[in-house]
């Protein structure tokens, strides 16, 4: 008995399942929708943003005038950020004076934009 979704293979003899070509089309079609959107989605660095960097508040130098890590106040993206306890310390993604800053500190990562990460840094 052959139903719409079989044919008969004459290299066996036997009718083996088959797929028309509607329920192809459908399936590649899912997967091209499924890959496009996999491509649209890649995940910003933890708690970051995909966005242009936001108005970052600095203060001044966290260790030094000069310090590429600046201690950061308060603006519309920073407000989540700061706390009583601690300061908020941006340094430019990837710095000598980042990896400094968190081996010498007890700093830990707060969130990353295109350009900085920003590190919450204990004052007790």
């Amino acid at each position: 008995m052959k139903t719409r979704f079989t044919h008969r293979d004459s290299s066996t003899d036997r009718f083996v399942p088959s797929i028309n070509a509607s329920t192809r089309l459908s399936a590649v079609g899912l997967l091209l929708c499924a890959g496009m959107f996999a491509g649209c989605s890649e995940p910003a660095p933890s708690g970051g943003i995909s966005e242009p960097d936001p108005d970052l508040v600095f203060v001044r130098g966290y260790r030094s005038a000069d310090d590429d890590c600046k201690l950061t106040g308060e603006s519309g993206f920073t407000v989540e950020f700061l706390d009583d306890a601690a300061d908020l310390v941006t340094c430019s993604m990837g710095s000598a004076a980042a990896a400094t800053l968190v081996s010498e500190t007890s700093a830990s990562l707060v969130t990353q934009t295109n350009s900085y990460t920003l590190y919450s840094v204990p004052r007790r």
